[in-house]
């Protein structure tokens, strides 16, 4: 609900400080005294477009705040901010703000955010009545989610969309193998060319990397060669080799060793190891020149190897690395073709399966949504006579989608109808009902909805257009019990509405040096009767008006 807001500079409003409450509150005032500023200012609030020419006279910028309070901290809202990294609990600060260059900043809990997050969020936080004829219950649009939020049917959605998806993917991958299947059938010729090909071929991994360190080798042959008979050389030496000159040097480090005691052991594993080292090494070099090829076959060979495989690659428009790959796929695609029927009709038993499925759920939901719609078209219409609308009624039309608008909310498409008077047509409650009619049909569809409904503020802007006298009286009696499920904001001309509320507000307008100030105050039992007295009477309030409010605040 809405907590608090605050107005600065917004068109005849310096400063305001407002503090709302839970239950039924109006706003009265005469005309012209600023009770569309208030409303505007909320509008920003939600998301409606902010233009310059609301700046206050003589000042910089706008700034517009409101405190809300979230009951559900795991709805709507909560998932909204979750998608977009913002922190939410259950108290709400929204900021808005707006200079005379049109520049304008949004904040929501301190996080500056864009106005499409905004609008997002405030459908789930504020209805208004009477200025966004596209918001709301207006907008067929909503009708599905607002008739399903009514049922107790949740568990039966949940199933809904579960099948729906199984069945979407169901039929994706069917699409997926059939075109895959196809498109395999009609190369099937030229696969198996190519697997022949790649048969005779046979590509290996990381063949290139081997083949060029062949080739490298080979076409340097001759100086490996003459560097590895140089290594060997020189631990062969002319007289002696160095494995000699070790094994004699570790002979007289063991004499020292006796007469010592093995004071230099170390020194003699050290000198033994580097024998080790030394043999190994010449035994390593032997070995590596008797792998050196100096045979010119060899060279021939690798490189034809090496040019088979890059004509296949080029031929593929692939590279010498990823042959091996490609040969496997081309494999695997034949293998396919063999199990493809096959495979294809598991697919389509599959998808056949999973929509049969999808349906018996959609079914049992539109079921369940036509029997709620019985229920909420006979509550909405008991409602209306109270109202002084005898002979309007009200009707939830449920029809089935062409299977393409098939989606996770099932295959019905619902729509929220009304008529005013016997032998006219149904139609669109914003198309056929009048201004006064609106407002009344809203209050007997919301006083049913509230308990469901995920909004906790409605705001009402002149509810009592067309009505007084005893219907007027009906309309607040209907407020005062909507405002006892969620917060209800009604800005009224009427006095047997504005009798009804828990709490009231008026708005003056006043002027002071040529300057025009709208103000707002929240007014006390007596100031209460007398502003209705106001409203009965003019700005001369009588005994008999004042007497009159009495009786219509005790009613």
């Amino acid at each position: 609900m809405l907590k608090s807001l605050s107005i600065r500079n917004v068109v005849l409003i310096d400063k305001l400080d407002i503090d709302f409450s839970k239950g039924f509150s109006v706003l009265s005032g005469e005309t012209g005294a600023g009770k569309s500023i208030l409303l505007d200012s909320v509008g920003l609030l939600l998301g409606r477009r902010a233009e310059a020419g609301m700046i206050r006279h003589g000042c910089d910028k706008l700034v517009v705040a409101g405190c809300f309070e979230v009951q559900d901290t795991d709805g709507s809202i909560a998932k909204l901010c979750a998608d977009n990294d913002i922190d939410f609990n259950r108290e709400i600060l929204i900021k808005r703000s707006l200079d005379t260059n049109g520049k304008s900043k949004i904040f929501f809990n301190d996080e500056p955010v864009t106005l499409k997050f905004l609008k997002e969020v405030a459908a789930y936080l504020v209805e208004i009545h009477g200025q966004f004829d596209n918001q709301g219950l207006l907008n067929p649009v909503t009708h599905r989610e607002v008739l399903d939020h009514y049922g107790d049917y949740a568990n039966d959605l949940e199933k809904l969309h579960t099948s729906w998806y199984v069945y979407k993917n169901a039929a994706a991958l069917l699409k997926q193998a059939e075109e895959q299947y196809a498109a395999a059938q009609q190369d099937e010729e030229n696969l198996r060319h190519w697997v022949d090909e790649f048969n005779k071929v046979k590509p290996r991994e990381n063949e290139l990397v081997d083949l060029e360190d062949k080739r490298r080798q080979m076409m340097n042959a001759e100086k490996i060669l003459e560097n590895l008979n140089a290594a060997g050389q020189a631990l062969n030496s002319v007289p002696q080799s160095v494995s000699s000159y070790l094994r004699q040097a570790q002979t007289a480090v063991a004499r020292v060793n006796v007469l010592l005691n093995d004071k230099y052991a170390t020194l003699y594993e050290v000198l033994d190891t580097a024998l080790i080292n030394v043999t190994e090494a010449e035994e390593e070099i032997a070995a590596a020149v008797n792998n050196v090829s100096l045979n010119q076959n060899d060279l021939d060979s690798i490189e034809e190897r090496l040019f088979k495989l890059k004509s296949l690659a080029r031929k593929h428009q692939t590279t010498v690395e990823e042959l091996p790959q490609l040969w496997h796929d081309m494999e695997q695609r034949l293998v396919s073709l063999s199990s493809g029927a096959e495979n294809l009709q598991k697919l389509r038993d599959d998808c056949i399966a999973a929509k049969h499925k999808y349906m018996e759920i959609a079914q049992q939901v539109s079921r369940l949504r036509k029997a709620t719609a019985l229920t909420l078209d006979a509550k909405i219409c008991a409602e209306l006579p109270d109202l002084k609308m005898d002979k309007a009624r009200f009707m939830t039309k449920i029809e089935a989608k062409p299977e393409s608008a098939w989606n996770e909310n099932g295959i019905d498409d619902v729509c929220f109808l009304v008529t005013t008077n016997p032998g006219q047509p149904w139609g669109q409650l914003s198309k056929i009902a009048s201004g006064g009619e609106l407002a009344r049909f809203m209050l007997a569809i919301k006083v049913n909805l509230a308990q469901t409904s995920q909004i906790e503020t409605m705001i009402f802007d002149e509810v009592d257009t067309g009505v007084g006298g005893a219907t007027a009286q009906a309309v607040g009696e209907k407020l005062a019990k909507l405002g006892q499920n969620v917060q209800v904001l009604v800005v009224t001309h009427s006095p047997q509405v504005a009798a009804q509320s828990g709490y009231h507000f008026k708005v003056e307008k006043r002027t002071a040096d040529d300057v025009t100030t709208t103000t707002i105050k929240q007014l006390n039992e007596f100031e209460k009767r007398e502003e209705i007295a106001r409203m009965l009477s003019g700005e001369q309030i009588s005994d008999e008006a004042r007497a009159a409010a009495q009786v219509l605040i005790g009613a």
